[in-house]
């Protein structure tokens, strides 16, 4: 059996279903369901893919090992804090979580111990404003930034401290997006110092050159909705393929993938967009960048499809009924140790 795993939270039901991932074909076969305390929707992994990280919607984050050969989740413990995490992601280092609160209006991050559980007490919480969407650490390790969505339209910019976990305002501590935008993820870049913000009121993408001092400078936005397209519409979730050649926002609404072509400068070039299942909060390119696999959280299936290596574009495989409202999408590879 491959040790290639998909990972589905389905906070309705309080339970992470595992499918095992066919590596050729990107076909997913069910395995098990870990059942939750409480409903999850964000979802992490560490770099050597042998712990889980799951935010829960009693404000707690539930920490767990995975056998490698056969994905099941072992309980390393829960965390209680005093806000709902709507993001997880750790560090270029592997020893500290990160952490961002959409109602508690913050950031957050705690050390991991050794046994990959998240340790209780945090290495920094701050206050940020109202709508905290994502925290992520650039490939330095140096920085991080913090956007908040709605009337806040902001993105917070940090200094990090790998050493020590703490986070500090950088010299300009925070930049004003277009009004309307509504920043809510970001990617960096596999090779260039360039940020992608997906916006979330204003259905478009902003790419951001990174300097050296850790500020973000906008070059480019970019529509994820056709042309004509005047319907409700927000965006979700943003993803860059690893050869940095293509990249791709989730539109909840138009219910589509926007798909975008990017140039050896970081310059994106719209290649439209590729119609999924209903309300895509989520999705995922597996570690190859072969499949993508996204969550329809309207409905009960997530869709996968083949990515072109040449062109980007997305060509539907199958669409599998995983259960109510699947939010977050984790392809998963452990290591053995």
């Amino acid at each position: 059996m491959s040790n290639n795993y998909v990972y589905i939270s389905l906070p309705s039901a309080a339970k992470i279903a595992c499918y095992t991932q066919d590596p050729d074909t990107g076909k997913l076969s069910f395995l098990h369901d870990t059942a939750l305390p409480a409903g999850a929707a964000p979802l992490a992994v560490d770099r050597p893919q042998r712990c889980l990280y799951a935010a829960l919607g009693s404000s707690q984050i539930a920490s767990f090992a995975i056998a490698p050969d056969s994905g099941e989740l072992k309980s390393l413990g829960l965390l209680s804090l005093s806000a709902v995490p709507c993001f997880l992601s750790l560090d270029q280092t592997g020893r500290f979580l990160l952490s961002a609160y959409y109602t508690g209006g913050a950031a957050a991050v705690h050390p991991l111990n050794p046994d990959g559980s998240v340790g209780e007490v945090p290495a920094v919480w701050l206050s940020t404003a109202r709508c905290a969407h994502a925290m992520l650490t650039d490939p330095s390790n140096r920085f991080a930034f913090v956007p908040h969505v709605s009337s806040n339209n902001v993105i917070f910019q940090f200094l990090f401290d790998e050493k020590t976990g703490r986070l500090e305002p950088n010299r300009v501590s925070k930049i004003k997006p277009l009004p309307g935008a509504g920043p809510r993820h970001y990617v960096f870049h596999p090779t260039l110092p360039v940020v992608y913000f997906d916006n979330e009121q204003g259905s478009s993408v902003t790419a951001y050159h990174l300097d050296g001092q850790g500020s973000l400078s906008p070059f480019q936005t970019l529509s994820t909705l056709p042309e004509g397209f005047s319907r409700e519409n927000s965006c979700a979730h943003i993803a860059i393929h690893p050869s940095g050649r293509f990249l791709y926002a989730a539109n909840r609404g138009h219910d589509s993938l926007a798909c975008f072509a990017l140039d050896a400068q970081g310059k994106t070039t719209s290649l439209g967009q590729q119609a999924t299942e209903k309300t895509p909060t989520h999705f995922a390119l597996d570690a190859a960048g072969r499949f993508l696999y996204a969550a329809g959280q309207g409905g009960d299936r997530l869709a996968s499809y083949r990515v072109d290596p040449e062109n980007g574009q997305l060509s539907p495989l199958e669409a599998y009924t995983v259960g109510a409202n699947p939010y977050w999408v984790l392809p998963v590879s452990p290591r053995k140790a």
